[in-house]
């Protein structure tokens, strides 16, 4: 008796033990079912990733490009600081041409010395022939003198100075050959006029000291307001000597403008030819500035 009531517990454990069995498969099966449904989704989602980033990617670069076209390209209520001006690019310069200029020589340039010369006596000549000092004289009161002449003229050297300095190494070189027009051209006038030689040379002594102190004037003020401007217009090219404020007025516009038009001038023409075209004292439209013509020159810079 005993052992038929083992016999029947045993096979009462076996038949738990099966069904147990039996729920854990399906269980197993069951989260098979769901790993294969998980890694359905997940190889779907990538899928649908790529494409979505693609699109998201084209769609940023789509509203890159409309902000870029859409940005204004002048503010004029921002004006421009020594900081934060536009800088030229420095050039790449060797060793032994940075040993060369250290020493107070002139390494290799650009374009060959002579025709950086003749661009530079050209361009001076373009100052001294091409402005209509006797308009400057008249609506401006000056004096017709040699030192009137000789301020309105450093004023346009200065303005063909600020342009060339942005051509690098070159255009530095072509600065230092228009100053240097200037000056012989100043010490032949003086002679032409019958200025004693002790007094021509007290004077341009005294007119090189001003010519530096006016660069350092007009360089702060092209790069301030027009009050900054106005004050160095006022100390430089009036000496101080200017009771109606329409003449400065006349002047900032002026002044402005030119640099304005010089800055639209090609830098490879104005190292080659020195050609410059000034605009009109007064017109009617100072902010309407045309695109200059481009110079004509041969094969050899001329």
């Amino acid at each position: 008796m005993a052992a038929l009531v083992r016999a029947v517990s045993c096979q009462t454990g076996v038949t738990q033990w099966t069904a147990a069995c039996t729920g854990l498969l399906q269980t197993a099966a069951g989260q098979g079912q769901h790993r294969r449904m998980l890694s359905g989704i997940f190889q779907r989602h990538k899928t649908v990733q790529f494409p979505l980033s693609k699109s998201c990617d084209g769609l940023i670069q789509a509203n890159r490009a409309i902000a870029q076209q859409n940005r204004p390209f002048y503010n004029t209520n921002k004006h421009l600081t020594a900081k934060d001006s536009l800088q030229p690019s420095e050039e790449k310069v060797g060793a032994f041409t940075r040993i060369i200029e250290a020493l107070g020589f002139t390494g290799p340039l650009k374009y060959s010395r002579w025709k950086i010369k003749v661009a530079a006596l050209r361009m001076y000549t373009c100052c001294v022939e091409k402005t209509d000092y006797e308009e400057f004289f008249n609506r401006c009161q000056m004096p017709d003198t040699l030192n009137s002449w000789f301020l309105v003229a450093q004023l346009h050297v200065w303005m063909c100075l600020v342009r060339m300095k942005q051509e690098g190494r070159t255009g530095k070189y072509m600065c230092r050959y228009i100053v240097h027009c200037m000056w012989e051209d100043v010490e032949q006038r003086g002679k032409v006029m019958g200025i004693n030689s002790v007094a021509l040379k007290e004077d341009l002594r005294s007119m090189v000291e001003n010519f530096y102190a006016a660069l350092f004037g007009y360089d702060e003020g092209i790069l301030s307001d027009d009050h900054v401007l106005a004050a160095a217009l006022w100390r430089n090219l009036f000496n101080r000597n200017c009771e109606d404020p329409r003449h400065l007025e006349l002047l900032v516009e002026y002044v402005r403008k030119q640099v304005q038009h010089l800055d639209a001038l090609s830098g490879e023409d104005l190292l080659l030819t020195g050609e410059v075209t000034w605009r009109p004292l007064v017109e009617n439209d100072a902010r309407s500035i045309l695109k200059p013509r481009s110079p004509v020159y041969n094969d050899e810079g001329l």
